[in-house]
């Protein structure tokens, strides 16, 4: 009998432990679910927060166009957007973000001309922005490599599918025109550390565009030109303060060849908006990259997000 009752109690313990677990496992996913339930709808509401501050930077700049002839950071596109409270039913947060002219850096799809072939010239001012930023110029060839039409190596610094195909997974070049300056990473011997030191100059637009040097970065200046010095540039970024340069042609007949002159303007029509947003413990970066044509209409031609 004695036996009997023990063995009910162990019985009865048991069952109390596997009751006990199993309720815990059951609160432990209904908690997890209902996180993940909020934190899907926080992320949605950053989204159409993003989404919001894009259709607002649509009006700035469409107005712009209106009220100025040139492009420069004394505009109020060029301010940093200041950190706007969000709030609403049960939701706190913030957003915040800035606009960049895309045109102020190298377009790397400049490298080629309309049929696929390797612009001279851009492949030149490549060099002197890397050389320039301290970082290998043969960066140049097999970036050029990488977006021409055919499959042979230029020399003596290009890099065809030969070289990729040999990496472990393997892949190929692009041939075409890139979308976005991030697909520069797969290039061969290139690493994150020249990465973060080259895309703050560098950009991915359809299609060959004019440099607005009204807003080009101090690299991007210098590299115009091989004669143009460090001097040259710090004169340069004096001249242009904030307000832009007063005659573009003036200001550069003396320092850059008459073809590279003509690809040299004070308006933009590429811009990036990067938008940061925050409710509750959600974050998400929002990246769109806007197209203003001439009658002011501005259209987002390609978005991103990342979350945290």
């Amino acid at each position: 009998m004695k036996q009997q009752r023990g063995v009910a109690l162990i019985t009865a313990i048991l069952i109390m432990a596997l009751i006990t677990t199993l309720t815990f496992s059951l609160e432990w996913d209904n908690s997890l679910d209902l996180r993940r339930t909020y934190v899907s709808m926080y992320r949605e509401e950053a989204i159409q927060a993003a989404i919001g501050a894009e259709s607002w930077v649509l009006g700035i700049l469409r107005q712009d166009l209106e009220d100025s002839e040139t492009d420069h950071f004394g505009e109020i596109w060029a301010s940093d957007i200041p950190p706007l409270p969000l709030e609403g039913d049960d939701i706190r947060g913030e957003v915040f973000g800035k606009i960049e002219d895309l045109q102020g850096r190298f377009n790397i799809n400049n490298l080629i001309d309309r049929d696929g072939n390797v612009d001279e010239s851009s492949l030149e001012q490549f060099k002197r922005l890397l050389f320039s930023l301290g970082i290998d110029v043969r960066f140049a060839g097999i970036a050029a490599d990488w977006l021409d039409v055919d499959t042979e190596a230029g020399f003596p610094d290009g890099a065809e599918d030969s070289i990729y195909t040999g990496i472990v997974p393997p892949y190929r070049t692009a041939n075409q025109i890139l979308s976005s300056t991030s697909e520069l990473a797969a290039l061969e011997g290139m690493d994150k550390a020249t990465m973060d030191l080259l895309l703050p100059h560098i950009s991915a637009l359809p299609g060959r565009t004019a440099i607005n040097v009204n807003t080009a970065t101090g690299p991007v200046l210098q590299s115009l030109d091989e004669n143009i010095t460090t001097a040259d540039v710090e004169r340069l970024l004096a001249e242009r303060q904030e307000v832009g340069f007063a005659d573009v042609t003036n200001t550069f007949s003396s320092l850059v060849t008459p073809d590279l002159l003509n690809q040299l303007e004070d308006t933009s029509d590429f811009f990036q908006l990067k938008v940061i947003v925050r409710v509750d413990t959600v974050r998400i970066t929002y990246y769109s990259l806007l197209e203003r044509g001439p009658r002011g209409d501005v259209t987002p031609i390609l978005r991103s997000i990342g979350t945290t």
